[in-house]
């Protein structure tokens, strides 16, 4: 009992126990519970800390790996490039010469044989040494002596080749091109040179050429360096100057007698552009007494000279220089304006462009020699232009076409005439008006002032920066300027260039040629106030492009007040209103190659040279040879091989057949005589020009 009462008891007390130690352990269940809790939380922390971590490693790992994927695939696009540009260039090395020409001919079908291949097939060999004379900025310059800005420079191009000094230095490039404002000469301590030899003109750039297909043509049917000669001249310069700085002329002189010496034959002397005036100095300067002239005598151009086959001469000037004086524009820079107003405005860097373009230019005394010659008589009136009724969309001409003189006006009076006389118009409306509807207050009495001075104008200080409000207002307030007022207008706003000029060139017509003052050289280059040399048996060859449109007058506005601005700029906005229009972005257009009018080009060798006149006393013979322009059919023609551009003609195959063949022996009758397509003929007979 006491046994089962014990184990009883010692049951019940067993199992008061449990009862007793779960009363004791609850609390600490709690507790633990609790430990548990916060052991969870901050292992759920660490682990939220630590994923967080891993997201941010993970992430910074993805950004390096994405910035070295970045760089890896710039590296790669370089290196791909790179390839496939030496693989191109191996493929290209590797094919037959004549590759090229057979994709061309499977694309636009059998392409003719350059003209030198055609007539070296004919049989025809080199005869006449050739003389090329380069124009207005197609020459090379190279520096001789500079500013430490030049350093490392020497004989290094400035002008052609690659332009790099104009990105790297422009405003040290703009010093050297320039030259001195009171003298037309070098600036002290700069000497820049004209490259000698046919590399001065083969080509303006890479790629892009003047003189060189002419030469490759000539050299297939024998002719070398001995018997071609490029005379090349620094551009920049009047052409008197040439000769008092370079001997530029006496040098042209000299080997133009040795090759006729070595070669028992006259030259064939080939201008383009400005060196067709150039020239026209020369053939007077090599027969004038010396000093002012070379002493070769009245006969030395009978003696040496079988022809002058002028290229895009303009014999009686370019309105589009006066565009380039009275404000550094011309189409192309009006039409940037209407594209991007504003942006040659800028002073980006302390380099303000069209400033910085007039500054320089108008240092050039060579442009003052193609300001248009033969006053309101040649290129008109308020109120009346010989070339008047030209219409701007005519008759497109296909490739092979031929076409009579005076066939491309057909319908002239159908549309209506242009006021091409106004070179310069404050406005379209005072364009258009007649001039009796258009009320003029005379400039020249304005009195000069300063108060538009000021001397922020740093580097691009110009002659604008010497006149007063009123004086830019007076001009303004002239409304209309025709080709004789434009020299009065611009006497007005440059003077010191226009004195410069003045004593270079001059640009009316002579009413007695036997006069004493017609014997200096500032009439030389004007074929209205100049004889041609007594050469009976010489002839003289205009050809030109024509079917393009160009430059023949203006309508401009006055321009924002800034600090150095330029007071005037062409009116962009103005417009001819309908597609047969001539007024597009502020410019008036007439027949031409985008550069010299069909007038300026064609007149002299049209009318006042043709037959005995009192400008071509001995009958010196003359053809007209114009070039209808083609554009070329695809891409893989380049610039074309009937192109009519100024510069582009140049590779005109049909010009250049002639210029061989006239070079190998022929006469201008023999290659044709006159080739017209303009209305060179009709507006040279409205021309009252006493001959």
């Amino acid at each position: 009992m006491p046994a089962a009462r014990r184990k009883k008891h010692g049951g019940g007390g067993n199992s008061k126990k449990p009862t007793t130690s779960n009363q004791q352990q609850q609390p600490a269940s709690k507790t633990d519970d609790k430990f548990k809790t916060q052991k969870t939380e901050k292992e759920e922390t660490t682990n939220a800390s630590n994923n967080n971590n891993n997201i941010i490693n993970s992430l910074k790992k993805k950004k390096k790996r994405n910035k070295r994927s970045c760089i890896d695939n710039c590296c790669w696009l370089i290196g791909f490039i790179c390839s496939t540009w030496w693989f191109l260039l191996f493929l290209y090395s590797a094919m037959p010469a004549s590759f090229p020409q057979y994709v061309t001919e499977a694309i636009t079908g059998p392409t003719p044989d350059p003209p030198g291949v055609k007539l070296d097939k004919e049989g025809l060999k080199a005869k006449h040494p050739v003389v090329f004379v380069p124009g207005i900025v197609t020459g090379g310059l190279e520096l001789w002596e500079g500013r430490p800005c030049m350093d490392g420079l020497f004989r290094k191009r400035l002008w052609g080749g690659t332009f790099g000094e104009v990105y790297k230095r422009p405003l040290c490039w703009i010093d050297h091109m320039s030259l001195d404002n009171e003298t037309g000469l070098d600036p002290p301590g700069v000497r820049v040179r004209p490259v000698s030899g046919l590399v001065a003109a083969d080509y303006f750039a890479a790629g892009y050429f003047v003189w060189a297909v002419l030469i490759a043509n000539l050299a297939r049917i024998g002719y070398e360096e001995k018997n071609m000669y490029m005379a090349a001249y620094d551009w920049r310069l009047s052409f008197q100057n040439t000769e008092v700085r370079d001997q530029a002329l006496s040098r042209m002189k000299s080997n133009i007698e040795l090759m006729v010496a070595t070669r028992g034959e006259k030259v064939v002397v080939i201008p383009h552009s400005m060196g067709v005036l150039y020239f026209l100095h020369f053939m007077k300067w090599v027969e004038s007494p010396a000093p002012m002239g070379g002493g070769g005598g009245s006969n030395w151009c009978a003696k040496h000279i079988k022809a002058v086959m002028n290229i895009g001469g303009p014999f009686l000037g370019l309105p589009k220089i006066v565009a380039g004086l009275f404000s550094a524009e011309a189409k192309d820079i009006a039409v940037a304006r209407a594209v991007a107003p504003g942006v040659l405005d800028l002073d980006i860097f302390g380099f303000q462009t069209l400033q910085h373009a007039m500054r320089m230019t108008r240092t050039w005394d060579s442009t003052m020699s193609l300001i248009p010659k033969g006053g309101d008589a040649i290129w008109g009136t308020l109120d009346w232009a010989p070339d008047a009724d030209h219409v701007c969309v005519a008759k497109k001409i296909k490739k092979n076409d031929t076409q009579t003189a005076g066939e491309n006006g057909a319908g002239f009076d159908d549309f209506k005439s242009h006021n091409y006389g106004r070179i310069i118009s404050f406005g379209k409306d005072v364009a258009e008006l007649h001039s009796s509807k258009v009320e003029r207050v005379d400039f020249k009495g304005a009195v000069k002032g300063n108060n538009f001075a000021n001397k922020s104008c740093r580097d691009v200080w110009n002659e604008y920066h010497e006149m007063g409000v009123g004086d830019i207002k007076a001009v303004a307030d002239y409304k209309a300027f025709t080709v004789e007022s434009v020299l009065e207008l611009l006497e007005f706003v440059a003077p010191r260039m226009m004195k410069r000029g003045g004593a270079h060139y001059s640009y009316g017509i002579a009413d007695n040629l036997n006069d004493k003052k017609y014997e200096h050289y500032k009439y030389w280059s004007n074929p209205l106030e100049t004889r041609l040399p007594n050469a009976p048996e010489m002839e003289i060859f205009s050809m030109y492009g024509v079917g393009l449109p160009t430059e023949r007058s203006y309508v401009y506005k006055s321009s924002p007040a800034a600090e150095c601005y330029i007071p005037f700029q062409i009116d962009a906005s103005a417009e001819g209103g309908n597609d047969q229009g001539c007024l597009r972005s502020g410019v008036y257009s007439v027949d031409g190659d985008e550069t010299v009018p069909v007038l300026s080009a064609g007149f002299m060798c049209a009318k006042g040279w043709r037959g005995k006149t009192r400008f071509n006393p001995s009958g010196i013979k003359t053809y007209v040879k114009e070039y209808n322009h083609a554009p070329p059919a695809t891409l893989l023609e380049g610039r074309g091989t009937q192109s009519g551009n100024h510069v582009d003609i140049m590779g005109n195959f049909a010009l250049i057949e002639d210029i061989i063949r006239v070079a190998a022996g022929a006469t201008g009758n023999d290659i044709g005589g006159d080739q017209v397509y303009s209305d060179i003929f009709k507006w040279s007979e409205r021309i009252k020009l006493r001959l």
